[in-house]
Formats: C-alpha cells, structure tokens, sequence
C-alpha cells in the first residue's frame, strides 16, 4: 500500500503536468499516458486481490 500511494501521488504530479501539456500542445505525452494507465492498473489489481478478493493471484510489481 505504501509502494501503491507513492506511485499514485506520482500519477497525480503526471496529470498535472499532462494537463499543462494538452493545454499548449492539443497532445497528451505517451510517456505520461503510459505510467498514468499502469498505475491505474496496478491499483485495481490490488484492489481485486486485498479487497474485492476475486482473485488468488497476488499482484505482479510492474505497471504493464
């Protein structure tokens, strides 16, 4: 949980910064987008796993 809320304070920095980049380039970086969706990913994975508990599998370390 704590590895899973440093990368989501991260994910909120990236959004921010995304957010000034579509404001002056209409595009989103895909580096951004990318780390963005991982991390997103990787919470529900934990999610399922710890709370929802539909799946035995423990979560993988990786954002892919």
């Amino acid at each position: 949980y704590i590895i899973l809320a440093c990368l989501a304070i991260a994910a909120f920095v990236c959004v921010v910064i995304a957010w000034f980049a579509i404001l002056f380039t209409t595009r989103y970086p895909r580096g951004l987008f990318d780390f963005v969706v991982g991390v997103s990913r990787w919470s529900l994975r934990v999610a399922a796993y710890a709370f929802l508990l539909t799946t035995d599998r423990y979560p993988i370390f990786s954002l892919t």
